[in-house]
């Protein structure tokens, strides 16, 4: 324990992506509210997210949020995502592994390019904030054959 507070201290004032494994109910999102609570950014928000809770058909809305109009049910109003609702804050997405690989592109985009595009729209909104991940699957096993492959390309 004091080597894994040791690396949370280290991690925590940085503004790092935070990916952590370990197998169900091992305490990942305590080990998650930590890392927020000790950065500069504990007075802002923590939303949590399941990946793994909400049908993948609505997660795209959930995290991204969507325009009045985009798809049936978003016929009230336009609607914020958890990353805007994260903004200067900590998001933390649960059991990452059960995302669906169709949303990895605007997760990444999120990642390199710290903005967000709601669904249906076509303007692109700045964000700032810390992700941090967890997943109870072991992700460098499911990297390894794309790793393997990449690296032992000769071209």
């Amino acid at each position: 324990m004091r080597e894994i507070f040791g690396i949370l201290e280290k991690i925590a004032p940085t503004s790092a992506t935070v990916v952590i494994e370990g197998e169900t109910g091992t305490g990942k999102e305590v080990f998650a509210r930590t890392i927020h609570n000790m950065s500069k950014r504990a007075d802002q928000p923590f939303v949590v997210f399941d990946c793994g809770a909400v049908p993948e058909s609505l997660i795209e809305s959930e995290l991204f949020g969507h325009e009045k109009g985009s798809f049936t049910g978003a016929i009230i109003a336009t609607r914020r995502g958890l990353f805007e609702m994260a903004h200067g804050g900590t998001i933390f997405l649960d059991r990452l592994g059960e995302l669906g690989i169709d949303l990895q592109p605007k997760l990444l985009r999120v990642l390199e390019q710290r903005e967000v595009r709601r669904v249906g729209s076509n303007q692109s909104i700045p964000i700032n904030v810390r992700v941090i991940c967890a997943t109870n699957r072991t992700l460098r096993k499911k990297c390894a054959p794309a790793i393997s492959a990449k690296t032992s390309f000769t071209g």
